[in-house]
């Protein structure tokens, strides 16, 4: 799919469409208190609805004439963000580019407000991944028809007709889980994530295709789907113990998850890995200072940063009207540690 830039609104096509006068506009726009309340919202709406942006930073925007790139990431406390910001920053730096960055804290509303932040600070462009309850991406739509680049990473939005780095999360749950099976874990659970997001769905099809490729049961008891932190790893672990069959392993859809599930499991007094094994995806830092050490998937947050940066450099220096979108693919690792390494009966470690 490619994408083509249409001319911006401006303010007299907004008071075309409601037959009132571009300065009534202009002064709803600003609040002005002269301007009926019920005025001022309609103008509001059907500026959103029209795609505005306030003229002379469209035209900022249109001629490149900013050094600045937005980003948006869903919290900076996950590792996995953090070092993908780093690997944004430095990428741009190379090239005469600050970057400035906003959280969504996992809300919707709060990434639109970002976004549109964004544009009128007048970014070249913009890198994002979503959050958990970000079901469309109409906001990316509206800003990369005004002609500045969108480029989303990890999280990612189908359709949207704009480049993306992603990782391929089915191999990397498939590995994870065909790691435990190897193992000699035969109830393999999974903590998932929200399933309007692609990650959650990749990951969890890769889990499913290990046991099914193993002859393993997919049992729907065994499949938890929830927000993407270690207070809802900790609650499906709670969750599983209440089974008659509990699981004798788990792979988590991230490590914040997985973090909440292994500490969960030490304190219901289970034993990991010999009572009940586990993985995450990830590689955040704190993977490797809990006890047991945490087997996880490397998704290489730096590299991913790093690639999203030089897609968007492309993109804002292209004199083309029509720009490509690009999908780049970086490959994960499985990092097996002692969360998952238990001694297989019969055989060896």
């Amino acid at each position: 799919m490619m994408n083509t830039i249409k001319p911006h609104t401006t303010l007299k096509d907004i008071a075309n469409k409601l037959g009132i006068s571009a300065s009534t506009v202009s002064r709803a726009l600003n609040n002005n208190p002269a301007i009926k309340q019920e005025t001022v919202e309609l103008v509001k709406k059907t500026a959103a609805s029209l795609e505005y942006f306030p003229d002379g930073v469209a035209r900022s925007l249109q001629n490149k004439s900013t050094k600045t790139i937005g980003v948006i990431v869903p919290e900076i406390r996950h590792d996995f963000f953090s070092s993908a910001v780093d690997g944004i920053e430095d990428r741009a730096y190379q090239e005469g580019y600050t970057i400035i960055v906003s959280k969504s804290n996992e809300n919707y509303d709060r990434e639109v407000l970002n976004a549109r932040s964004m544009v009128s600070n007048r970014v070249a462009g913009i890198i994002a991944s979503v959050a958990h309850s970000t079901t469309n991406g109409d906001h990316f739509m509206a800003i990369r028809k005004r002609g500045i680049p969108v480029v989303l990473f990890d999280r990612v939005l189908e359709g949207l007709g704009v480049s993306q780095v992603i990782v391929d999360d089915f191999v990397g749950a498939y590995n994870s889980t065909k790691h435990l099976i190897d193992m000699g874990f035969t109830k393999i659970a999974h903590l998932g994530g929200p399933d309007n997001l692609k990650i959650s769905v990749e990951r969890l099809n890769g889990y499913k295709e290990a046991l099914r490729e193993s002859n393993i049961e997919i049992r729907d008891e065994y499949i938890l789907q929830g927000e993407l932190d270690e207070e809802h790893g900790a609650l499906g672990v709670k969750e599983l113990l209440k089974l008659k069959s509990i699981p004798d392993a788990i792979f988590a859809v991230n490590d914040p998850v997985a973090v909440g599930a292994h500490k969960e499991i030490r304190f219901q007094g289970y034993q990991i890995p010999n009572d009940i094994g586990i993985t995450g995806f990830s590689n955040n830092p704190i993977t490797e200072m809990i006890e047991p050490q945490l087997t996880t998937v490397d998704q290489h947050g730096y590299k991913m940063g790093q690639a999203a940066a030089e897609i968007l450099l492309r993109e804002i220096s292209s004199d083309e009207s029509v720009i490509t979108p690009e999908t780049r693919i970086v490959q994960t690792e499985l990092i097996i540690r002692d969360s998952s390494t238990r001694q297989k009966v019969g055989g060896s470690k």
